[in-house]
């Protein structure tokens, strides 16, 4: 069965496959005529932000021959900068133009993590195609993304650019995602290179602590956090960013074993590796390099292709290295070949510039931004609604007292990994529900209490001067006027969670507790008997302490329209679907914890290893409420046994039981009961997203191969497919009980 859904490329959007012996030769042309020092220039990317001391560098490198510079996205001075290397470097090679197009430019979509939990890769496929043409129209060639390090530790900050804890379904968001942004081929109109990232491990950081090291074994890099990068590979994705990290004691930028033998060899990419921010020059940092011409020398032996850097690049150290002996010619030349061929595949020799006036009118179409209320609202997971308090219903509705400063804080609800250069559309979800409920419902509002400061301040505050946030007085009167507010309205809407510089990357966080007050807010409007819904933006798993609250509505960091996506949500204009892409643990001292785990010897008590409270998680991975249910029956496999290259059909019939129409994501598990190591309780194997009507009853099917049934095992050193009975589970979430078996045999 299909996991994703391709929408087909209009008729201008699919461009001829580039000849390859053109690019050749033109590359080879190039390269025949360059210095070894505009060669190195050619490896290098730079920062150019409004900055004018920064700007003067980048300058001196566009006209001396640079590769690509960053952060620029305004179309007058993409051109301006082009026209430089055009007009005044020797060879007239032009620039590649980088940016951080994490969920969206001028519009924005929900955070990644929001995109998986709508388990529809078609949707993300689409706001990841909407966002490369508002980056292409301004242009910007190439984006760091998608970020497809799997996050099992909901206290590293970056788990907000992930798809969460799984690898089956953080493939098929990877994806999704390069599919999106890059199109059916490279060069593609309308379109910009996708550069996955952090190759590899990045995410499985020591404590969730941001830049951490990792230390992990061969068979979970292999089972856990390499299948997303295989997954884009498989997709085309032209780039692939290298870690930070060290990854069992040695950086993955000096890395050979990764860079060359794995993500080359093993994974067998085929582009141009960059590596993240000054981790060249860091080498020196983490004790492996002594010089700066060490640190250039031991990274593009590894198999790196291109250093950034913020302002003195040390690949520019490569001539020397060069000279020294340290490094062979050809390998800098292999380098060279891999920017100059995806420089000429996105047309960059023969279209350069980008029509200044029409970028405008890319920027934040209708249509575009009817699409982020979309994914919004498909991104949304339900999890509570005692008594079926959601939706509200408009007809006996007479007013809402919408409370907490995230409320009415429009720049917090894009989320992090937006910049205001590009004049982000935003809405907050006070004017979503107030646009929605019109004047025929009073809306009253109250901030409540203060979201304090981090201790440690985000390195991106000063980037973004737009943070506003409503506020009370002080706390304490604050709570007062929302109890107030709640006690004189139909319903409360409490609106808490995280500020968008407290997800991100340098944002990780020892605890899950709401920042500051707002568990004593809550506590407070929940004592008032009122009906209280939570409507939660954040990014990671929080702990409400077992709140009383009578619905609980998660919407990530929704994006430009996440106020209309929320208010459908509220009043019954659009019924949630979406579902949990990690597990929620009841507090930060059980993280990590996934679902995937293996039996242990004890497995009857795996609840039970802590001595003051239950290891259950709050809600596990997968879950997600809906304003219908579901049934699931007959459940069965095609055939008994499965023989060597053989496959099997599960079929599954899914109905809806309750009285609205509404989606389901249909996940299938499975368990190898046997095998040359222990294999996880359960794997994802399998999902679908469907729409049911009432009553509506539908087969569902999932085939499985030997791709879906293979692990990397230790004893084995490799990839194998077992002789083994294997139970199946077909569900709505990840507990979802085991129906039927079948065998694989001759194996």
């Amino acid at each position: 069965m299909a996991l994703t859904h391709m929408t087909p490329a209009a008729a201008e959007d699919r461009p001829q496959p580039a000849n390859d012996s053109a690019v050749e030769a033109k590359v080879e042309s190039l390269l025949a005529q360059m210095t070894i020092e505009e060669k190195a220039a050619q490896v290098t990317t730079s920062f150019a932000p409004p900055d004018p001391r920064l700007m003067k560098l980048a300058e001196m490198r566009a006209t001396t021959g640079g590769g690509s510079l960053l952060f620029v996205s305004d179309p007058a001075e993409t051109n301006r900068l082009q026209r430089l290397a055009i007009d005044q470097s020797r060879l007239k090679i032009p620039l590649l133009f980088g940016f951080d197009v994490i969920h969206g430019l001028a519009t924005i979509f929900p955070v990644p993590i929001a995109n998986a939990a709508s388990w529809d890769p078609g949707t993300v496929e689409k706001t990841a195609a909407a966002a490369a043409a508002e980056s292409r129209a301004v242009g910007i060639h190439w984006t760091f993304a998608p970020m497809i390090d799997i996050a099992r530790d909901g206290r590293w900050g970056r788990i907000v650019e992930s798809a969460g804890e799984d690898p089956f379904l953080g493939s098929a968001m990877a994806a999704a995602q390069v599919r999106g942004f890059q199109g059916p081929a490279l060069g593609t109109p309308g379109r910009i290179i996708a550069g996955p990232k952090h190759f590899v491990g990045y995410g499985a950081a020591a404590g969730g602590r941001d830049y951490d090291e990792v230390d992990m074994s061969d068979a979970q890099l292999h089972n856990v956090y390499l299948p997303p990068f295989k997954a884009a590979i498989d997709a085309g994705a032209a780039n692939i960013m290298a870690a930070y990290m060290g990854f069992n004691g040695v950086p993955v930028t000096a890395s050979k074993p990764m860079l060359t033998d794995l993500l080359r060899g093993e994974l067998g990419f085929k582009g141009w590796i960059v590596g993240d921010n000054e981790n060249v020059s860091s080498l020196k940092t983490h004790g492996v390099a002594a010089t700066p011409e060490d640190a250039a020398a031991l990274a593009i032996n590894a198999g790196l292709d291109m250093e950034m850097n913020l302002i003195g690049p040390t690949f520019a150290n490569l001539p020397a290295a060069i000279a020294a002996g340290k490094v062979d010619p050809a390998r800098l030349d292999e380098a060279v070949r891999r920017v100059l061929s995806v420089k000429v595949r996105m047309g960059l020799f023969e279209n350069p510039y980008v029509d200044e006036q029409a970028a405008a009118k890319r920027l934040r179409q209708p249509a575009t931004l009817d699409l982020a209320r979309v994914a919004a609202e498909r991104s949304a997971v339900l999890l509570r609604n005692e008594a079926g308090l959601l939706p509200l219903d408009k007809s006996k509705l007479r007013s809402i007292a919408v409370i907490g400063t995230l409320a009415d804080a429009p720049r917090d609800t894009l989320g992090p990994w937006i910049f205001n250069q590009n004049q982000p559309a935003m809405q907050s979800i006070l004017e979503g529900i107030r646009n929605k409920v019109g004047l025929g419902v009073t809306v009253t509002y109250a901030p409540g209490v203060v979201i304090p400061a981090r201790v440690n301040p985000s390195p991106f505050v000063n980037l973004d001067k737009t943070i506003i946030r409503a506020v009370p007085k002080d706390d304490d009167s604050g709570i007062a006027e929302a109890v107030a507010a709640a006690k004189a309205a139909d319903v409360a809407v409490l609106v808490l969670g995280e500020s968008q510089d407290m997800a991100g990357e340098s944002s990780s966080r020892s605890t899950f507790e709401l920042p500051g007050r707002q568990q004593e807010l809550l506590d407070a409007v929940v004592a008032t008997g009122k009906p209280t819904v939570v409507v939660l933006m954040n990014a990671r798993p929080v702990d409400l302490k077992e709140t009383k609250a009578g619905a609980i509505l998660e919407m990530w960091y929704p994006g430009s329209r996440g106020g209309d996506a929320t208010a459908n949500l509220l009043l019954g204009d659009a019924v949630p679907g979406g579902k949990l892409p990690f597990t929620w643990p009841r507090n930060a001292g059980q993280s990590p914890l996934f679902y995937a785990r293996l039996n242990s010897h004890d497995p009857k008590n795996a609840d039970k290893r802590y001595g003051n409270e239950s290891g259950a998680p709050a809600y596990p991975f997968g879950f997600g409420l809906s304003y219908s249910t579901f049934s699931y029956s007959d459940i069965t496999v095609d055939r008994g046994t499965v023989g060597p290259h053989g496959s099997v059909t599960v079929s599954a019939v899914v109905t809806n039981t309750g009285k609205r129409s509404a989606d389901e994501v249909v996940q299938l598990y499975i368990h190898q009961r046997v095998g040359s190591a222990a294999r996880p309780v359960r794997e994802l194997k399998g999902f679908e997203r469907i729409t049911l009507k009432p009553g509506e009853r539908r087969e569902v099917r999932f085939t499985l191969t030997d791709t879906e049934l293979r692990y990397w095992s230790p004893p084995k050193k490799g990839w194998t497919v077992e002789n083994s009975v294997f139970d199946v589970a077909v569900g709505g979430d990840s507990t979802a009980p085991f129906a039927t078996t079948f065998e694989t045999t001759g194996r």
